[in-house]
């Protein structure tokens, strides 16, 4: 399976409070201890609309509260710490940020046991102490069919851990440079990409390197896939961080109102194209601009079986 109906979204206690990560995320601004309980109480009213907007479309949201102690202020982006499997494999992963490394919650990953069929558990938070790190599907975005693994390299995103990971799950690894509107390394590469079921929004002007560009356009062919071509000020509003889920009255893009608002009538129309497939969106301004992430950031994919 490409989608799953089940997402898991972690609500914030202390959001953008001192991050480190604005250091290398272009996309991120810092936040003054002045105005960040402000800001947090807006991100929490966003969150909570957005999960609301989740359920009313048939989406069934798993929500955990972040615990205040100790201080995570990226704790509303759990997909960069761990990925669920069909096959009943549950990964955590190694994070570049020591203050990220505090989102891995024990309590999510018992919660997985006593309600999913869970095989095995493969903790690759170890591969920290060799320098080497791979934020999860932040990281690493995966056609789950085709069993091709797409990674834009960067300080989080290791090549040797890349590939490590996929002789591990066996899947062949695509990898790219990619610089945003700014000349900046883009720091995880589902800001510029997304991949559906049938289409693919990304921004190949981010990927400077022809013979890396075209081994990405060919990859995609080989699959299927058809593309959705971002601009890089589509992606400077988060258009390439979305992500395709499955519902009871079938499937949705799931993306931020700026998202949605960037693309042209054009590529929401082919992106509605496939039979039963809608847009839904929500306004999620203070989480991207103080967050440096979006809506697909934001949903943690759980793809193994209900026990």
């Amino acid at each position: 399976m490409q989608t799953t109906n089940h997402l898991l979204l972690v609500r914030p206690a202390n959001f953008a409070r001192a991050s480190e990560t604005v250091a290398d995320n272009s996309f991120q601004e810092p936040v003054s201890n002045e105005s960040f309980r402000e800001i947090g109480r807006r991100a929490i009213a966003e969150f909570d609309h957005f999960v609301g907007l989740l359920n009313r479309v048939g989406v069934t949201t798993h929500v955990f509260e972040d615990q205040p102690e100790p201080v995570k202020p990226d704790a509303v982006f759990p997909n960069n710490w761990f990925s669920t499997h069909e096959n009943g494999t549950i990964i955590t992963y190694p994070s570049f940020w020591p203050q990220r490394r505090l989102e891995r919650r024990e309590d999510i990953l018992t919660y997985f046991r006593d309600n999913f069929d869970v095989t095995q558990h493969l903790d690759l938070s170890v591969w920290e102490a060799e320098d080497l790190f791979l934020e999860s599907t932040g990281s690493v975005l995966l056609d789950r069919r085709a069993r091709v693994a797409y990674a834009c390299l960067s300080q989080r995103c290791s090549p040797e851990a890349l590939h490590r990971w996929c002789e591990l799950m066996e899947y062949q690894p695509i990898t790219f440079h990619g610089h945003d509107a700014r000349g900046e390394v883009i720091y995880h590469t589902n800001v510029m990409m997304a991949i559906g079921t049938k289409d693919v929004l990304i921004c190949l002007d981010a990927i400077r390197d022809e013979a890396e560009r075209a081994k990405v356009r060919e990859s995609l062919a080989l699959s299927g896939k058809r593309i959705i071509g971002l601009s890089l000020e589509q992606i400077d509003h988060f258009a390439g961080n979305a992500l395709e889920a499955v519902t009871p009255e079938g499937p949705v893009w799931i993306m931020s109102s700026a998202a949605f608002h960037s693309l042209d009538e054009i590529q929401r129309q082919a992106l509605v194209e496939p039979e039963g497939m809608r847009i839904v969106h929500a306004a999620l301004e203070t989480i991207e601009r103080y967050g440096g992430g979006s809506a697909r950031c934001m949903l943690g994919e759980i793809f193994l079986n209900q026990s």
